[in-house]
């Protein structure tokens, strides 16, 4: 019997399969550092503020990725500038730039600044003014606060035409603002920001202040030219509503107001403490010595609670007052000519004491 002998072939499958694990191997670990490399891109902390928690950054109207770029490279705040470029361009930050006012915290990561600005959610600002006396001092305070310059806000407020859709002249403008504090943006323009005031003034002028204000033959702007002179007459609160009677019933009578805030602000200068009779020869609207009625517009911008002290005023017969001589900051009242003249003899003469004589 023949035996026919069989030649053993290698194996191959084994070597197979090392190659192809070795290649998951690598695969794998090729995976991995791009995926800890896209990590770090994205999740690690890419902002430097020093010992700071947080900082704020102010994006303006009409920016673009260049801008905002110059903005957090040149204050130091970006660590990585590539990777934050590269996740920009990924999310298509660079094509959807929102202007605003931004919160940047330490640890943020590109992801968490991509997002908050790609997303436009801005930090509201607070804006708070009261004690202004003129419009440069109104935009003076604002443009500090929001991205409308001085200027831009001084014109809008001296441009009759802008002012005529919220029913308002350049010289009545101010009664438009009602000093509080409002939660606002950062990027408003003049206009939008006056579009704003003219929300809450619409708040503010219920239909009970606005019937109120109707009883005593006066409109809203009327009240806050009246509530200002009154803020300027009096400190004490308990005495408003008073000496608001008294202007009352000098308009109801046809006399001359003779309200001496009035004159201090057309001779403008607010460091005055003692009308004299050379003040009172200005001509101006605003010297109530000489024109009849309410000045043109006011001369404060008077709080909430004094509007509603006009508005609330006290019914009596007096039509003079005058500062005590005790410098107390009340008023003594007079319903003639004689009591007042006698009421004013005595301030004086306090004055002369002191040597006040401006």
């Amino acid at each position: 019997m023949t035996n026919t002998i069989k030649s053993k072939q290698p194996k191959r499958k084994p070597l197979l399969f090392k190659i192809i694990l070795v290649f998951c191997l690598f695969l794998f670990i090729g995976i991995g550092i791009s995926a800890y490399f896209l990590y770090q891109k994205m999740y690690l902390s890419n902002v430097n503020l020093g010992y700071k928690n947080s900082t704020y950054i102010h994006i303006p109207t009409g920016s673009d990725f260049n801008n905002v770029k110059k903005i957090l490279y040149e204050k130091g705040i970006i660590k990585n500038k590539s990777s934050f470029e590269w996740l920009a361009e990924k999310k298509n930050y660079i094509n959807n730039i929102k202007p605003g006012k931004y919160q940047l915290k330490t640890n943020m990561s590109n992801n968490e600044i991509v997002n908050l600005l790609r997303s436009g959610k801005q930090e509201p600002v607070k804006l708070t003014f009261n004690n202004i006396r003129t419009k440069e001092q109104l935009v003076a305070k604002i443009s500090n606060l929001i991205e409308a310059d001085s200027n831009s806000l001084l014109k809008a407020l001296k441009n009759n035409k802008v002012l005529k859709k919220y029913n308002f002249t350049s010289e009545n403008v101010m009664a438009l603002f009602i000093p509080d504090t409002y939660s606002i943006y950062w990027n408003n323009s003049a206009e939008q920001f006056i579009d704003r005031m003219y929300k809450e003034y619409k708040k503010f002028w219920t239909q009970s202040r606005k019937d109120k204000a109707k009883k005593m033959n006066l409109t809203p702007i009327q009240i806050s030219v009246l509530a200002s002179i009154v803020q300027q007459e009096t400190i004490k609160s308990d005495e408003m509503p008073r000496v608001a009677g008294v202007y009352i019933n000098r308009l109801n009578k046809g006399m001359l107001l003779q309200a001496d805030p009035t004159v201090i602000f057309a001779v403008g200068d607010f460091g005055i403490k003692r009308v004299l009779n050379k003040h009172l020869e200005i001509d101006s609207p605003y010297n109530t010595y000489k024109y009849l009625g309410l000045p043109p517009g006011p001369i404060c911008l008077p709080l909430p609670s004094t509007i509603d002290k006009v508005l609330n005023y006290e019914k009596h017969d007096y039509i003079f007052f005058c500062a005590k001589e005790d410098f107390s900051g009340y008023h003594n009242f007079a319903k003639n000519g004689a009591q007042h003249s006698q009421n004013a003899h005595k301030y004086q003469n306090a004055l002369n004491k002191l040597n006040i004589k401006k």
